[in-house]
């Protein structure tokens, strides 16, 4: 593993863990759980909370559960549970047999509930959520009660039971932990415990029409799975009160809650909502599309789940909030391709070529290297032949003084093939350069002069003859700006970045590339690093691009070393 990439040695939920090791607190046992809500598809920052929760139980020898909060059964689906699953074993985690939901605990908490209805520590109350909301309160000033706070226990459980059994509609009434509407916390001021939903749940239909809160929810599913410690992201520390308070009050078992910092991505949003917009307006083609930070779309772009992996180590684990470049991922996406794509020609934008000299009608198959980080790679065979495909931008009939690479009268090298000197060119009625012609040198072939001449490029090129037609997606940011959601009076989608994607129907790659499968990656040379789009058709494959070439974050930080 590079130097830069190891992984934290020390972070503060590490160090908690080590210390209730020592104590032998939880009996020496690590138990965390990944407890996503299954109501959209998961973001690189679930990503990061995914690493930390399975990665420190490996690390402890311990366990990590796959628990999904499944409570509110107007926002879930099937769809999302089984897209929440496969993002997981992407990124290459296991929970073996301990798949767990919400739902499965329903009638445990149901119990739980009337257990504090019969303590004096719940009441049902008839507000309606306006009404609640007005006597809740302020940060600065105390709420009220309910006039319905102090009912007989009996006449709670009473109504409660009737509440379970759908005898009242929608919103008629909730079932509310009675502590304190004073509580400097507002969680604190009678938090909502159940509300009542008559809509059918992807996994228990129309048993319940009544659905625990996710504050009452959370807490108690940790307590049932005997989980140690709760890893959340930070905005719920002001609700650990609450967890604790329940937790407590029933005296069950009771785990360690510790909160870290989320991810935040310059150039990109982490709302699950506004993602949800992004969708639902037809801003991107679906929850997959390449631009969107979802799992599912930087698996459709081609970053790998190593290259995840390792930007959540890179990263490391925080106790206050802070936004990460965009480069740095980006950064560490490269480095692993680097060193496990395997090597392609490719044109995005097919300029012709002839070689006058070279026979007709011949085809050579030339070697080429596969991947020089990667040795075991091997080579593959490429053709050439007297009609060649290069990139446009290769080419210029009147070049400047730093353009070394093709112009008429100079010399270029082409990748794994021969030197060749422009001739002349043919162009349209435009005035704009359809054709280049050239001559070549049959004494340099595989790129080397036997008189030692040097040559101050060299292209990379697809023969004409056999090559393959493909459509190349090039990617960018789908924001233009580093903080599409701090922008003053403005709302996230006026930062929609009309570049953020451009098609290219008349791509050219080398043959080879026909033989590639949806998801692979591959590095076109000197282009970037492209995967194979599942679109792909069998004559005609789609590559998206995941990265380009140039590293910023390489050189950001040969720009902080100086300033040192």
């Amino acid at each position: 593993m590079d130097t830069e990439d190891k992984e934290q040695s020390r972070d503060f939920i590490r160090d908690i863990i080590d210390d209730d090791l020592k104590t032998g607190k939880y009996e020496g046992r690590v138990h965390t759980r990944f407890p996503p809500e299954p109501n959209g598809y998961l973001h690189i920052g679930h990503g990061k909370a995914i690493c930390l929760n399975f990665g420190i139980a490996e690390q402890y020898g311990g366990l990590c559960n796959l628990r999904f909060d499944d409570t509110n059964p107007t926002r879930e689906g099937e769809e999302y549970v089984q897209s929440i699953i496969e993002d997981i074993k992407w990124l290459g985690f296991d929970w073996e047999d301990r798949l767990y939901f919400a739902s499965d605990y329903f009638d445990q908490m149901y119990e739980y509930a009337v257990q504090l209805v019969k303590d004096g520590k719940a009441y049902v109350d008839d507000l309606n959520a306006e009404e609640i909301s007005e006597h809740r309160g302020t940060l600065t000033s105390p709420g009220k009660n309910s006039p319905y706070r102090d009912r007989p226990v009996e006449e709670n459980l009473n109504l409660l039971e009737k509440m379970k059994a759908g005898e009242f509609g929608d919103g008629e009434k909730v079932l509310r932990a009675r502590i304190d509407m004073a509580h400097p916390n507002m969680n604190m001021r009678d938090p909502v415990m159940y509300r009542i939903l008559h809509a059918a749940h992807h996994r228990t239909g129309d048993k319940w029409c009544i659905y625990p809160m996710y504050d009452w929810a959370h807490g108690l599913e940790d307590s049932i799975e005997k989980i140690t410690h709760s890893i959340c992201s930070l905005e719920f520390e002001n609700h650990r009160p609450l967890y604790d308070w329940f937790l407590d009050e029933l005296g069950v078992y009771h785990p360690q809650q510790i909160e870290f910092a989320r991810l935040n991505l310059s150039y990109t949003i982490m709302s699950k909502r506004k993602l949800i917009r992004l969708v639902e307006e037809g801003d991107v083609s679906g929850w997959d599309d390449p631009r969107m930070p979802t799992i599912s779309g930087i698996r459709r772009r081609g970053y790998s789940p190593e290259s995840i992996r390792s930007f959540c180590r890179r990263i490391g684990v925080a106790k206050f909030n802070s936004t990460i470049s965009l480069e740095l991922l980006e950064h560490c996406v490269r480095q692993d391709l680097n060193k496990t794509s395997l090597r392609f020609m490719g044109v995005l934008r097919p300029l012709k070529v002839v070689i006058d000299n070279y026979p007709e009608g011949q085809v050579e198959e030339l070697d080429a290297v596969n991947n020089p980080e990667d040795p075991d790679a091997g080579t593959r065979k490429v053709p050439f032949s007297k009609v060649l495909y290069i990139e446009r931008e290769d080419f210029m009939e009147d070049p400047p003084k730093k353009f070394y690479r093709l112009s008429p009268g100079r010399e270029v090298r082409l990748r794994y093939a021969y030197f060749v000197t422009c001739t002349d060119v043919v162009k349209d009625e435009n005035g704009e350069v359809i054709e280049v012609h050239c001559t070549y040198d049959p004494a340099t072939r595989g790129g080397d002069s036997p008189d030692g001449r040097k040559v101050k490029s060299t292209l990379h090129w697809v023969s004409a003859e056999r090559a393959l037609d493909a459509e190349v997606r090039l990617y960018d940011k789908l924001f233009t700006v580093e903080d599409p959601l701090g922008q003053k009076d403005a709302d996230f989608r006026d930062f929609l970045n009309p570049d953020s994607l451009e098609i290219l129907k008349s791509c050219k790659a080398e043959p080879a590339a026909g033989n590639l499968k949806p998801f692979d990656r591959i590095q076109f040379e000197r282009i970037g690093y492209f995967c194979v789009d599942p679109d792909s058709a069998e004559e005609k494959p789609v590559f998206n691009r995941a990265v380009g070439l140039r590293d910023t974050w390489a050189r950001i930080q040969k720009q902080q070393k100086k300033k040192k």
